[in-house]
């Protein structure tokens, strides 16, 4: 672990990108520090300070180890210096010149913060507190134990004005929202620039307030960003900051979006009984970037409209905007939601969720807001898997063994099911399941897809019934049904008929009937649009946010983008929205 954190530190300060702000050495007249990197899970503790003699020091030591071994090695390596100049002193005298003293090992004694020697038989994972004071002859270092530390910071490749720029965070011993940031923006260049003197030095010129995220205004197009994060852990402690530069300037942003109107109805958060729900399919990146896509699905799409960082910029507004308590996203990349999503939505206070498809790069994306929720438990699955191994199944699998063509297809099926159980953070007895998954995609498909959702539902009772009775569920996804179809009416309904026509959905060679129930009383929160997938060749409704109509009523759903907004570039995706699906809002209140 530490070598893995030191590798990173190393590119971190070793990058033209990223970099320290200042030395590590203290003013003069300060105390030198000793760094202490101590941890229970590792048998060793490392620490690093700077000899008198300007020699960076770095050693390992055993945790359990006791304190007059490591001095006595701090005491070894200290006199290394001097003894190397005793040496070339006594090549010097045998020349002829002058002579230099022997070097002798300097007293090397560690003091604990009330001023009291700590016994050489005390373990090093004892001894080394933060704010001991370590003596090396004259020399004194101030102890400090586990500082904060950041092991990453870097920000977007793409930058556009009126966007926010959410920087990717990574620290040890410190949290991103204890950090301390300052952004700072390039000195305009040529005649009637800005005359020099910034506090950021002579190219930069502070920019915004101390804010995670920045939104870079019109007036800065053309210029770089650079941020500066000091890492804190929340009890006034902060470690060395570092800085980065943008790797490009600063580009026109594309004027009105698709859900620039939206944002209107979700200005403020939801108060306390209420819920704002978000599903929306995002459109992969392994999916946008092929040639099918680019000249097949989204011809009237502009390539650059099309490149995942331009997209990322909308989408990150997008849902920033929409200030909601529950995002559930699908096709997310999982490069997308490690170095992109996750860390921009904990900006804006939500907690991220993944569930990777089988041998696939895309997967689910469950977020909560943390002021309102926390995690109780996950329990997501893979609907092969599951109908397989999983006894909850065994039924529908014995009766899918008659259909051999189907259970074949449906087992080659990579798709998955995300379930996530909440708990109110203001009122515990509260307590919430959020189910989130993506469907088979063929438009034959309907007999899969019916497999699938009795998979679902079957495994979501299981945990709203048997693990946490009776608790509400909220379950979004793109379902790939349209509501004229098996799967709607399954969902809605609570039963499938054995006739029913998906159960021939590719033809009389993958018939397959069966009659299917679930429990749940369930009602689409956002009625039956008229559609929300909208591509050169095909407009529908796929996507939904079911709810327990039980114990959830809803409050408000939010418009979709009007007909003319969505066709303004001809479909979706477009250079004013990131994705060919539409994300769905709704309001929900407590019963």
């Amino acid at each position: 672990m530490w070598q893995r954190l030191r590798s990173a530190l190393r590119r971190l300060r070793g990058s033209s990108a990223a970099s320290p702000a200042g030395g590590d050495r203290p003013p003069a007249g300060a105390m030198e520090r000793a760094v202490v990197r101590c941890v229970p899970s590792e048998p060793k503790l490392s620490l690093r300070f700077v000899l008198p003699d300007g020699s960076a020091k770095h050693m390992q030591r055993d945790q359990a180890e006791p304190l007059g071994r490591a001095l006595a090695r701090i005491a070894t390596n200290a006199a290394k210096g001097p003894a190397k100049a005793a040496k070339k002193s006594k090549k010097a005298r045998a020349e002829g010149g002058p002579a230099g003293e022997a070097a002798v090992l300097p007293a090397v004694r560690l003091f604990s913060r009330d001023g009291a020697a700590v016994g050489a038989e005390v373990p090093n994972a004892a001894a080394w507190q933060d704010g001991s004071v370590l003596h090396i002859g004259a020399a004194r270092y101030r102890v400090e134990r586990n500082p904060p530390a950041l092991t990453e910071l870097r920000l977007p490749r793409s930058l556009l004005a009126g966007f926010p720029v959410c920087p990717k965070v990574s620290a040890e011993f410190a949290a991103p929202q204890h950090c301390e940031f300052r952004w700072y923006r390039e000195r305009r260049p040529g005649p009637g620039g800005e005359a020099a003197g910034s506090d950021a030095g002579p190219d930069w010129v502070e920019a915004a307030a101390a804010e995670r995220v920045f939104t870079p205004s019109n007036a800065l197009v053309g210029l770089r960003l650079k941020l500066r994060c000091t890492p804190g852990d929340g009890a006034q402690r902060y470690g060395p900051p570092c800085e980065v530069e943008s790797s490009g300037p600063v580009e026109a942003g594309p004027g009105a979006c698709t859900f620039d109107p939206r944002h209107l109805y979700t200005g403020k958060l939801c108060g306390d009984r209420a819920v704002r729900a978000v599903s929306y399919n995002i459109l992969a990146d392994t999916y946008a970037q092929t040639e099918f896509s680019r000249t097949v699905l989204y011809p009237y799409c502009a390539p650059y409209a099309l490149e995942l960082d331009y997209r990322q910029n909308l989408l990150k507004k997008e849902l920033a905007g929409y200030n909601a308590d529950l995002i559930c996203l699908q096709e997310v990349d999982k490069s997308v939601f490690v170095d992109s999503l996750a860390p921009a939505l904990d900006a804006f206070g939500l907690e991220g969720l993944f569930k990777i498809k089988e041998k696939q790069h895309e997967g689910l994306a469950t977020f909560y807001r943390r002021a309102k929720f926390s995690l109780l438990s996950q329990h997501d699955i893979a609907f092969s898997d599951a109908l397989l191994s999983d006894p909850l199944h065994k039924e529908l699998c014995d009766r899918l063994v008659k259909y051999p063509m189907v259970q074949e297809k449906v087992l080659q099926r990579s798709s998955v099911l995300q379930v996530s159980v909440l708990q109110s953070t203001t009122d515990p007895s509260r307590k919430i399941c959020v189910a989130n998954t993506h469907l088979y995609w063929h438009p034959k498909g309907g007999n899969i897809r019916l497999i699938q959702i009795a998979v679902a539902l079957s495994h979501i009772r299981h945990v709203a019934r048997d693990l946490y009775p009776s608790i509400p569920i909220i379950f979004c996804g793109d379902f790939n049904s349209t509501p004229s179809s098996g799967t709607y009416s399954f969902i809605s309904s609570g039963g499938i008929a054995e006739d029913h026509e998906d159960w021939v959905s590719n033809g009389e060679d993958e018939r397959c009937n069966m009659a299917l129930s679930h429990p749940f009383q369930l009602l689409s929160a956002c009625g039956e649009p008229a559609y929300t997938n909208y591509v050169g060749g095909f407009h529908g409704c796929l996507d939904y946010i079911f709810i327990d109509r039980n114990a959830l009523e809803v409050e408000q759903v939010i418009p979709l983008p009007s007909h003319e907004e969505v066709t303004t570039h001809q479909a979706l995706p477009s250079v004013s929205h990131p994705s060919d699906h539409i994300a769905l809002v709704c309001d929900l209140k407590w019963k």
